[in-house]
């Protein structure tokens, strides 16, 4: 159970940054800001962990959610990528979502129900950084109770602070037309080829870049239009 809410900020980052580390390590499900939604995680290796992630959302056991890595250099390491380093770099960090085949060194217990996972580098220092620091993905989902709206700011969900190890004030999400509607989730898992699982926030550019590197909608080959 959480004592208080931690305001993120440069002066303190360094502090901050340990003691989140310790907490993930220590198996602990935290809440912070992503460069779309305010977000839960934990370290994707423990399995205890994303069991107590799946609890404080109510979140069905066979939907799948996505981990997070620091740079594009460990996307390879937990997904058999498709695509040319150079597509990772043009979309990544940012609010988008890329879905492969999942390498075997990755956790059993996440996921799974499937032989895919969607892996995102958020346009967010916080969360890069700890990565990082524990050398190991982190787990994410929205921090939202499944079914309820996504949430913007820490007051949002203020209804499973109380289950939480950590709460992280990033401040305000800013609202808009874009808002709450997460990272825009693409399947990459197919050579030459993306399905669009979620259009999210970026739709129009990623498919804009997807396309610019020679890439086809897979239900334009399933139509026969190509």
């Amino acid at each position: 159970m959480i004592n208080t809410v931690i305001l993120l900020g440069p002066k303190n980052s360094a502090a901050i940054l340990t003691k989140a580390v310790e907490l993930l390590k220590g198996g602990s499900v935290i809440a912070l800001p992503t460069d779309t939604l305010y977000g839960i995680a934990c370290l994707s290796q423990n399995s205890e962990a994303i069991k107590k992630l799946y609890q404080i959302k109510s979140r069905d056991k066979k939907k799948p959610v996505a981990i997070c890595v620091s740079q594009v250099s460990d996307v390879a390491k937990w997904g058999r990528v498709t695509v040319n380093e150079q597509l990772l770099h043009d979309l990544l960090p940012g609010p988008v979502t890329l879905v492969f085949e999942r390498n075997p060194v990755l956790n059993p217990d996440l996921n799974p129900g499937t032989k895919l996972v969607g892996i995102r580098i958020p346009d967010s220092w916080f969360i890069r950084q700890l990565a990082s620091s524990c050398a190991e993905p982190l787990a994410l989902t929205s921090a939202n109770v499944s079914g309820s709206q996504s949430t913007l700011s820490v007051e949002e969900f203020s209804g499973i602070w109380e289950y939480l190890g950590a709460v992280y004030n990033g401040g305000p999400i800013p609202d808009g037309a874009y808002a709450r509607l997460g990272s825009t989730v693409v399947d990459l898992s197919s050579p030459g080829t993306y399905r669009i699982i979620r259009p999210g926030c970026a739709h129009t550019i990623t498919v804009e870049t997807l396309r610019k590197h020679g890439l086809v909608e897979a239900s334009e080959i399933n139509s026969g239009i190509i």
